[in-house]
């Protein structure tokens, strides 16, 4: 019997049983690439990432140092971890994977959002000061589809806003640039967490969906006057599609991620504010809340289970701890208004 098995080893092979195997093995090695590429980075420590950027070699960074060299080096490791950008891939393995994408996807949001608030309020003493062209530059460059791959590519323009906030993060710690400056007040700061809020508010929402809810219409609660443009139903049924769930939840990973860097980062650049306000603590409250988002996922694959099921349900899970976030940045941002 053993001989029979080697005798027909041995026969050569037709065309299609050729073609079966190449195909075969090219799907083999996709799916190990694919596995390899998988991969999110890793938290890092911001004031020891960014000390290496500064023309000074690091010795006391000057105020909004620490915060937009955080930025630059969140957007560095977007574009230059392991795979590189995957959002713009049209082939496999890139354009088979949809975890890393949405990881990449929440992190860019965190990044604009950043971009904007540097040009339109860290930057600027008051409302008809002049923009920085750097950060101008950097915001524009940021605004091109993520998912663009030519004419330009997204990681060209990506590159281009980096080296813009490089520009600018050098004339800020040169002492004789008296135009380029970072002003850490507590109105600036109040402007860029009511933004979080909505961020925040947003991936908690959809992910809470996930196994669907039955929603009351608040939309015009508060205001007996207000309006909208069309009526909508008193109660709605609102439910994230089912092959969407995963990509939420690694959305909200990768925004939580970015996002927790950057409060790192305020926590250096807005000390004093922070510490005029007793909010100091607030800020380490929204830190711890993000950090659980990080811990890692050790289930193979996303799970969707009732929320009090059998079944666990990773989407709730990382809504709770967004929510908890989210209720701590609105404490905040109100310590900071009422002084």
């Amino acid at each position: 019997m053993f001989n029979t098995l080697m005798t027909k080893l041995r026969r050569p092979r037709g065309p299609l049983a050729w073609v079966v195997s190449m195909l075969v093995a090219y799907l083999g090695a996709i799916l190990i690439v694919m596995w390899v590429l998988d991969y999110e980075p890793a938290a890092f420590a911001v004031r020891d990432a960014v000390t290496v950027r500064l023309p000074s070699g690091g010795e006391q960074p000057v105020r909004g140092a620490i915060l937009t060299g955080t930025a630059i080096e969140i957007l560095d490791r977007v574009l230059h971890k392991r795979g590189g950008y995957l959002s713009n891939d049209v082939l496999p393995p890139g354009a088979w994977m949809d975890n890393v994408p949405n990881w990449e996807w929440g992190a860019l949001v965190q990044i604009r959002d950043m971009a904007k608030a540097l040009r339109n309020d860290f930057s600027r003493s008051q409302t008809q000061s002049t923009e920085d062209q750097d950060l101008t530059r950097a915001d524009n460059h940021l605004n091109i589809n993520n998912e663009a791959w030519m004419f330009p590519a997204a990681e060209t323009e990506y590159g281009a806003a980096r080296d813009a906030w490089e520009s600018y993060l050098t004339r800020l710690s040169t002492d004789t640039e008296h135009d380029t400056q970072f002003y850490a007040r507590a109105d600036n700061l109040r402007n860029w967490l009511a933004l979080i809020e909505k961020r925040l508010g947003d991936l908690s929402q959809r992910l809470g969906a996930s196994v669907g809810q039955v929603r009351i219409n608040t939309d015009l609660a508060g205001d007996a006057e207000a309006e909208q443009s069309t009526a909508t139903p008193d109660v709605r049924i609102v439910q994230t599609p089912w092959m969407q769930i995963d990509d939420v939840f690694y959305e909200a990973r990768g925004s939580t991620w970015a996002l927790l860097h950057l409060l790192r980062a305020v926590e250096h650049d807005f000390g004093t504010v922070l510490d005029k306000k007793n909010a100091v603590v607030s800020l380490r409250q929204i830190i711890r809340e993000l950090e659980a988002t990080q811990d890692p996922v050790w289930s193979p694959a996303i799970l969707n289970g009732e929320g009090l099921g059998f079944v666990a349900n990773h989407s709730l899970v990382m809504a709770s701890y967004i929510s908890r976030a989210n209720a701590a940045v609105i404490d905040l941002r109100m310590l900071l208004e009422r002084g």
